[in-house]
């Protein structure tokens, strides 16, 4: 909508720059201006100075430069009408209707939302009375007091069919106000209009403007049939449109003592709660349903990397995939997803109890890039032992590298998938007469030929069952305690380093001290290298049995992926043998790289 350039002009002389950034940068007068320290750059001189004669700001040290609008763009992530109406509500004007019918629209949806907050203060002031006791209590057993439920502006709808319905007709709504809220349900059969919701705890839900829009409910009993239920969609909720908590996360992103990246993306209303609770006020959710390419865009309005955070089992791994693959098309330069995968069984509530919030903010420091979730989700889509299977792994990357629009973005992603064939199977080579791989020049996620002879003698990343048995050797340290022995002798080739930490942790007991065997080689140096290998996580676990397996069961099942490695190992062994000997019988030329690879032979025997 075309706002007034009259309209614009007038909201700058009610709200003064210095005033208005004044709230949240310290502004000390030099002259006619305001200067302070950067609010986008850490510095220590300050470069950031705001004219309110002339109505900017101006930052040096970033080169950012703006007046009131521009500022609650940069700061808060607000679109510029979201500023405009924020600047005019505190200057005391009403924003201009494009028309009538966009005016009678807008007034209809003041009344509806003058409803919806009606709504929510009976519900809060029923979770303070004597039906609300197990809803009280529930919030307390998840760590929250009266200060945190105020904050969070919970309530609860009483296990009453007409008690919200009642109460707000008698304050004068009708009942098809009341449905068109969706406050209320009507039956199909005329029968008489009932509340939506009963019995539960209620979390209010605001559109990214900030207005109270809908309600999320959380049930009791535990015999309804849908745990959670959202308010359906009306004219003034679109679920795939809005986050829960939105508004505010996304100012808390924009505080200088938090300056995150983006938003998180937690699964409910509890685990954004628990991200608030730990120091993590700028957590979001999805309201029941996979991201939308909406709520995608929104959160890149707050931040260029949002942070998804799932639990780490087979749900989660989905949900993250389907987030990751529908954000393909909508990536551009410096906007992108990271990932977090949370402990199996585990969400952000349960670790904020069992470890504190330092492991929350470790989390999310460990986000991991898309490419990841992409990769292995195809990765351990089925086993790649044939050729086949392999082409069409290639195929399924090349498809969804097709799905991004820009060109950079694209090329990066075909760069990256292409490296990381390579370390997985090695880089194709010409077919010879007598058989084997052939290299497809047009095939954009090839990588470039590789000599047979090389290949022999140079393994420069360990294989697939070799990062699979070291991970689950970190993963779970009863096995790799029970199965030192056969650790110590499996070929690791980079690796090598990292197997002999994880065997000197286990054994001067370092594995079974403070944050356990993880905590002991990132204490080594390994921090690295262990978020590199986790990568392979997903398929990792499908090799040990799947996510729900005894551990005696992926104790087996690493038993034998170790034999069948170390076979195929010693077979390689063989086959280099065979070929240094033939070298020395054709007599060649280059005697130092014969004994060089005779004395890597030796030195695999040894292992």
């Amino acid at each position: 909508m075309a706002i007034p350039d009259g309209f614009l002009d007038e909201i700058k002389t009610r709200i003064r720059p210095s005033d208005l950034i004044g709230r949240t940068v310290a502004l000390r007068r030099q002259g006619r201006e305001f200067a302070g320290l950067s609010p986008f750059k850490k510095e220590r001189t300050p470069s950031f100075f705001v004219n309110d004669e002339k109505g900017f700001y101006h930052c040096f040290s970033s080169q950012k430069h703006g007046d009131v609008f521009t500022w609650l763009q940069e700061t808060q992530g607000l679109s510029f009408m979201e500023a405009v109406e924020a600047l005019a509500r505190e200057a005391g004007l009403e924003v201009p209707k494009a028309d009538p019918e966009a005016a009678r629209r807008e007034e209809k949806r003041k009344g509806l939302i003058e409803w919806v907050e009606l709504a929510q203060r009976f519900f809060a002031r029923k979770l303070k009375g004597s039906d609300a006791a197990a809803a009280r209590e529930y919030l307390r057993g998840r760590g929250l007091g009266d200060k945190e439920i105020e904050a969070f502006g919970l309530g609860y709808a009483p296990d009453d069919r007409r008690a919200l319905r009642d109460f707000l007709m008698a304050e004068g709504a009708t009942v098809a106000e009341l449905d068109e809220a969706g406050l209320v349900i009507r039956p199909d059969d005329g029968g008489e209009a009932y509340d939506r919701f009963r019995g539960r705890i209620i979390f209010p839900i605001k559109d990214p403007r900030g207005r109270l829009v809908a309600f999320g409910g959380r049930a009791m009993s535990k015999d309804v049939r849908a745990k959670y239920l959202n308010s359906p969609e009306t004219p003034l909720f679109h679920k795939g449109s809005v986050l829960y908590r939105y508004p505010e996360a996304r100012t808390a992103a924009h505080d200088p003592a938090i300056r995150a990246k983006g938003l998180i993306v937690a699964e409910g209303y509890m685990d954004v709660i628990a991200f608030a609770r730990a120091g993590l006020p700028h957590a979001v959710a999805p309201l029941g349903t996979a991201l939308t390419e909406d709520q995608i865009r929104l959160l890149w309005r707050a931040g260029p990397e949002p942070v998804v955070c799932l639990d780490g089992d087979e749900a989660g791994r989905r949900a993250a995939a389907l987030a990751a693959e529908r954000a393909l098309a909508l990536l551009e330069p410096g906007k992108t997803l990271r990932f977090v995968f949370l402990p199996d069984g585990q969400d952000p509530d349960d670790l904020l109890r069992d470890k504190g919030a330092k492991a929350l903010h470790e989390a999310i420091a460990g986000a991991r890039p898309l490419a990841d979730v992409l990769w292995e989700r195809e990765f351990a889509a089925e086993p790649l032992d044939d050729p086949d299977r392999r082409a069409g792994f290639r195929k399924r990357l090349r498809a969804l590298n097709a799905k991004i629009a820009d060109p950079d973005i694209k090329a990066e992603y075909r760069a990256e998938f292409d490296r990381r064939l390579a370390e997985a199977f090695g880089s194709p080579a010409r077919r010879p007469a007598s058989g084997g791989w052939k290299r497809r020049n047009d095939d954009p996620l090839a990588g470039p030929p590789m000599s047979s002879t090389k290949r022999a003698i140079k393994t420069p990343h360990a294989p697939p069952a070799a990062r699979h048995l070291l991970l689950a050797a970190i993963d779970w340290p009863e096995i790799a305690e029970a199965e030192a022995e056969t650790l110590s002798e499996l070929p690791m080739g980079p690796l090598d380093s990292l197997r002999e930490a994880v065997l000197d942790a286990l054994s001067t007991g370092e594995a079974s001290g403070e944050g356990g065997l993880r905590a002991g080689l990132a204490r080594r140096g390994f921090s690295e290298a262990i978020r590199r290998l986790e990568r392979e996580r997903r398929p990792m676990r499908a090799a040990m049995g799947g996510e729900d397996a005894a551990l005696d069961a992926r104790a087996e099942a690493w038993r034998r992926l170790a034999l069948s490695y170390m076979d195929r190992a010693g077979s390689d062994v063989r086959e280099a043998e065979e070929r240094a000997l033939t070298l020395q019988v054709l007599g060649d030329e280059d005697s130092d790289r014969m004994r060089q690879l005779v004395a890597g032979i030796r030195r695999s025997r040894k292992r």
